[in-house]
């Protein structure tokens, strides 16, 4: 029996890296830097919220579009922030999370036999929508150890099949940031070649160096961009799954077609939280950059001490670290181990590249975790030393 079409395209994609890795920390007891879920919860004013939303009655299916007040707060939240304005009736959808806005934008701009830009290493769900709505994808290399973009290589992407072009910045998982510069030359290509820009942006609070800019910011972007992000990362709520998407009229039109054979709606009273989040003071949003700077300082120097090769990370939650220089080449072999050798779990980087040689050794390690928790997976990886691996 021939396979179903679907599983057909789906095939060599595998299982997400994260549950394997995240199953592999289980088993072994150990300490999971790899998986980007917080230790500690949001901040009391979005779960209170949620609560009272809760006893208030807020139980029931909410609009497939999203509660008013939620679309209202993402409104406000990207003009405040971003200086970008959208409609909240015509212009913003919420989601089950960033990764369904993904995928219902993907369903819905991608015809089959279209071609779409990632930039690589991209995240791996990427992959699997694009495959998902029959198209194929063209990748552009992100390198260390700054991960610059080519802008010719860029351009030498683009076909006259080429329908969309996937951005990711603050970048997962290197943590780069797109500067100004690179921004202004996708946008370019873009504009020249009539794409649309499909922008996941659930780490736009997470920067530490540089700055975040939406690429609907650009000149001849703001009708050509579907903006997606969250409230996971933002709000330490990775499970409540609420995320939005936010783009001109006739694009929403298209994404609500696909969005509604999805989820159709989710997580009402999560909703309500979220909403009380965005609309909290200026101080939480730079006291949650601040607080993750310093672990992100902390797990790089404690890698560094342990003998990686530590690439920058301007922002999320994320440090890339090439394993060569502790006499390892297959970044997958060695995260296979880690659980049960060392009690850490990290995420080897092989699984967002089509070039497999590039990504080999390299290896993502996630600092959105406590200190004390961050102080005993470095801990343990000492061992590493004492190995001489």
């Amino acid at each position: 029996m021939d396979q179903p079409h679907l599983a057909g395209r789906l095939q060599g994609i595998g299982t997400t890296i994260f549950a394997t890795m995240s199953a592999l920390a289980t088993r072994h007891d150990a300490v999971n830097l790899g998986q980007g879920f917080p230790d500690d919860d949001g901040p009391r004013e979005v779960l209170d919220a949620a609560i009272a939303a809760i006893r208030d009655g807020h139980n029931q299916y909410a609009p497939g579009i999203g509660v008013p007040s939620l679309r209202e707060a993402v409104a406000a939240h990207q003009q405040r922030f971003w200086g970008v304005a959208f409609d909240p009736d015509d212009e913003v959808t919420i989601s089950a999370g960033a990764t369904e806005g993904m995928a219902a934008a993907v369903l819905a701009l991608c015809q089959p036999g279209d071609e779409v830009v990632l930039f690589e290493p991209w995240y791996d769900a990427y992959r699997a929508d694009v495959a998902m709505a029959g198209g194929t994808h063209r990748s552009v290399g992100l390198r260390p150890p700054d991960f610059a973009l080519d802008v010719d290589e860029l351009r030498a992407a683009v076909t006259d099949r080429t329908r969309l072009l996937v951005l990711n910045s603050p970048h997962n998982p290197t943590g780069k940031v797109f500067d100004d510069d690179e921004l202004a030359a996708i946008a370019q290509v873009c504009v020249d070649h009539d794409l649309v820009a499909l922008t996941d942006e659930p780490y736009e609070h997470l920067v530490y160096e540089g700055r975040h800019r939406p690429l609907a910011d650009l000149p001849g972007m703001r009708d050509r961009t579907v903006t997606i992000s969250s409230a996971a990362k933002t709000f330490a709520v990775t499970g409540w799954k609420v995320g939005w998407i936010c783009a001109s009229p006739d694009l929403t039109a298209a994404v609500r077609a696909a969005k509604q054979w999805l989820t159709f709606s989710n997580a009402t009273p999560f909703q309500h939280g979220v909403a009380a989040g965005l609309a909290l003071p200026d101080d939480y949003f730079t006291g949650l950059a601040s607080q993750y700077r310093a672990r992100r300082d902390r797990l790089c120097d404690g890698l560094a001490s342990v003998g990686f090769d530590v690439t920058p990370s301007a922002g999320t939650y994320f440090v890339t670290v090439d394993v060569r220089d502790l006499g390892e080449e297959d970044g997958m072999a060695f995260c296979e181990r880690l659980p049960k050798e060392v009690g850490v779990a990290a995420i080897p980087e092989v699984v967002f590249h089509d070039d497999v040689e590039a990504g080999r050794p390299l290896v993502r390690f996630a600092f959105c975790k406590t200190d004390a928790m961050l102080d005993e997976g470095l801990r343990r990886l000492q061992a590493l030393q004492r190995k001489g691996a």
